[in-house]
Order: C-alpha cells, then structure tokens, then sequence
C-alpha cells in the first residue's frame, strides 16, 4: 500500500494511476518470461492442466498437492516434499510462478517456474528420507529415493529417482530442480517406469528455456 501525502486528491489520482501502469507492466513482463520457460507439450503427450500463473501457493496444482500431502499419513512427516519447493514458506508461496502438466498413458510430467530475487535452492533430500513408509489413501506404501548423477543444470541442480511400492503396485516420480539467476523450476516426471536418460533430456530443455528467459 501507497500513502501519497502534501497533493489533492485529483493530483493522488493521476500519480496512483501513472504508478501503476509500469507495475502492471512489470507484472505482465514477469508473467510472459515465467511462460515462456515452461516446457512445449513433449511428443506423444496433451496438456493436462495450465498453464496457470500467479502466486505459487495459490496455484491450483499447490494446492492440491498440499491437500494430498495433509490426508497422507507418513512415517517421517519431515519427508511430506523434502527436496523441493516448500510452498509452506511464505517468500514461496507469495512468489510469481507458472505451472502446467502432460499426461499420456505412460504417465505424467508436472513443471513449475518460480521467480524469486533472493532465489535458494531446496535443501537436499535428508538422509532419513531415502527410505519411509506411508498410508496413501488407505494402502501403505514404501517409498525409496536415489540422488541421480545428472549433469550439471543452471547455476544449481540436483535430480532424484523415487520408486513407491505397495501390494502389487509400483510407480516412480523423477524429480529435477534447477535453479538459474533468481528463477527455479521444479519438475515431476510420473510413470511406471522412469529412465534417467529421458528425464536428464527434459532437465537440459527447461534449462535451455531458463537460460533463453534470464538472459
């Protein structure tokens, strides 16, 4: 909020509304970059959702992953999105992000690009976190993650490959987070089987879109 003192109303109007046009324009600047770093629809694949922009812990997507992780029942609740972005903190959950998803019958990939001038990278996954149980819904399942040797994205990145198992189900969730100048993107890649190779080729195309926005 701006307080504008020493000037009438007529002349707090005029200001008020010549100081916002450049700040809708910088929002609208700031929107176009975070859409054009997301992802083009991969190969074989539809657009499942989005893109949608605005604050990241507003977005549908958060949310809903927040609810899913809220009904889940974990052994080491520390573990509830450990190694990615925690929108459960304020400077996340207030920051300008872009979010959308694919899906195919092989599975899902879900990206989000979030803009942050003070921009970290998550903390690593803890250690105690390589292997948990949880209840998902009534079924309890294992779940198993491993640091993958990705080349180097950004100025940071890391990758993990996590297998969840219960009763005679199995999926794996390949998880890719790079950061680059004061953008991260987070991507989730879902199937019954996830090949390292193709999840380090969608990590170098964000990261090339990355680079071609921040430039």
């Amino acid at each position: 909020m701006m307080v504008v003192a020493g000037c009438s109303a007529g002349e707090a109007d005029n200001q008020a509304a010549g100081s916002a046009r450049p700040a809708a324009s910088s929002s609208a600047v700031e929107a176009a970059r975070l859409r054009a770093a997301l992802l083009p629809v991969p190969k074989g694949m539809r657009i499942a959702y989005g893109p949608e922009m605005g604050a990241f812990g507003s977005l549908k997507s958060t949310q809903e992953g927040l609810a899913a992780i809220q009904q889940a029942k974990l052994e080491r609740p520390e573990c509830a999105g450990a190694a990615q972005l925690d929108a459960a903190k304020p400077e996340v959950a207030q920051a300008p992000a872009a979010v959308i998803a694919f899906s195919a019958a092989r599975g899902s990939i879900t990206q989000a690009v979030v803009s942050m001038p003070s921009a970290s990278m998550p903390a690593p996954l803890p250690p105690q976190c390589a292997l948990y149980k949880a209840t998902v819904e009534g079924a309890d399942v294992t779940y198993r993650t491993a640091k993958l040797a990705m080349p180097a994205r950004g100025d940071e990145s890391r990758a993990y490959l996590t297998t969840a198992s219960g009763g005679d189900k199995r999926a794996q969730i390949g998880s890719v987070v790079i950061r680059r100048a004061h953008l991260i993107m987070s991507m989730l890649v879902v199937g019954e089987k996830v090949k390292a190779a193709g999840l380090y080729e969608l990590a170098r195309l964000a990261d090339q879109n990355l680079a071609r926005v921040t430039r």
